[in-house]
């Protein structure tokens, strides 16, 4: 009997301002398609991905998804990286009764039964970071974001929580995404003297903070990692070769994965993965990407085809042996459990991992039972010190 055949779509930007971390979300879902097709006799159906590419064009995330939707009739898509961008397309996966699969970080407060989160929700990584922040650099924040959700969100969140421990969000500033004019925001911030600058910068706007932040600092003779540190919830390994070698170490991220995690399953695939694309890093963003097709893979397997309805009802009871560790997904929320970390980004290009959770991280997208004031108040999880 001849296998079914299901074609999976795949929505990543290859270009464009923030295509560095897009191209390495697009690499790690065809390197999960590689397997999974290697594997056929694992699998009673064939899949075959379709690729659509934004460009980092806004407009064309809605054009490629009506079109993968409408005339492919696909019911499944890998893909998007923005917020704006996902929030753009949701209503055309409404519509059409599909499944997003989205693989990246966000800041929360959204749940959609057409949306399958395979990154980390607030509670799995901005909370983790500002109870680091809070037991290791003080209560001084200045933010710096690129003008959209993910910026003013992560910044809100950052706000109440440190409010609630008596600290201060010293200054906001905020540019279009691709600005690379960031001159006058750096000297603001080291007149300022903050105990820490939080960056939602994304794309080519951050890898010109940290460098033009870096040499402003050198010249005022200023440490710069130690005396005004940049802390992120977004900073990937691929992002470190953009920024160079002379600005790269030193930077803390909070992530649920950082290619230096020392498991089988981690070094079976970074090592797949440098075979495959030898001049890209591995990242949480690959990671993410991966997991998600191998998960979407799972789910029809279990359901018996790709019928968006039996995939959401075999979601809930599987589980995946992914490189960060046991991934999952919680029936209510659509979100997955993941594991949360600390790390600090070191000349090699590579994160010295700082503080990991010992257990995979029930998701909480909307902050209710860990929201900012409760998370610092009852430390939870409880950070070690830092190595």
């Amino acid at each position: 009997m001849a296998k079914a055949q299901y074609q999976i779509g795949v929505l990543f930007s290859q270009s464009g301002s923030y295509g560095v971390v897009s191209r390495s979300m697009f690499n790690g879902a065809m390197l999960a398609f590689d397997e999974i097709r290697a594997s056929q006799d694992d699998y009673p159906f064939i899949i075959t991905p379709i690729v659509a590419d934004p460009a980092g064009s806004f407009e064309q995330y809605g054009n490629w998804s009506s079109d993968l939707l409408s005339k492919h009739g696909v019911r499944h898509v890998v893909g998007c990286y923005t917020s704006s961008s996902r929030k753009d397309v949701i209503p055309l996966f409404e519509k059409y009764d599909a499944l997003l699969w989205y693989p990246s970080h966000y800041e929360g407060f959204e749940s959609s039964s057409n949306v399958v989160y395979t990154g980390a929700a607030p509670n799995q990584h901005i909370i983790p970071l500002i109870e680091f922040l809070l037991a290791n650099m003080g209560k001084r924040a200045y933010c710096i974001g690129s003008n959209y959700i993910w910026a003013w969100e992560n910044n809100r969140i950052l706000r109440e929580a440190l409010s609630a421990a008596g600290g201060t969000v010293m200054a906001e500033r905020y540019t279009a995404v691709g600005d690379t004019d960031l001159s006058k925001t750096i000297a603001s911030i080291i007149d300022a003297k903050p105990d820490f600058i939080f960056n939602t910068l994304i794309g080519t706007s951050a890898y010109h903070f940290f460098q033009g932040f870096r040499t402003a600092c050198k010249e005022r003779g200023i440490d710069q990692p130690a005396e005004m540190p940049v802390v992120s919830c977004s900073l990937s390994e691929p992002e470190l070769g953009e920024i160079g070698a002379l600005a790269m170490d030193g930077h803390i991220s909070s992530s649920v994965y950082f290619s230096s995690i020392d498991t089988p399953a981690n070094r079976r695939f970074t090592s797949a993965y440098r075979e495959r694309w030898p001049d890209s890093a591995a990242s949480a963003d690959a990671e993410a990407s991966y997991v998600a097709v191998k998960m979407l893979a799972a789910a029809i397997a279990a359901a018996g085809s790709d019928d968006v309805d039996a995939v959401r009802k075999a979601l809930s009871s599987l589980t995946v042996d992914a490189p960060q560790g046991t991934v999952s997904i919680d029936g209510l929320t659509n979100h997955a459990f993941l594991t949360p970390r600390i790390g600090k980004s070191n000349s090699a290009g590579q994160f010295e991992i700082l503080w990991e959770a010992n257990h995979p991280v029930w998701p909480d997208p909307y902050l209710v039972k860990t929201t900012p004031r409760y998370a610092i108040r009852n430390s939870v999880p409880q950070l070690r010190a830092v190595k």
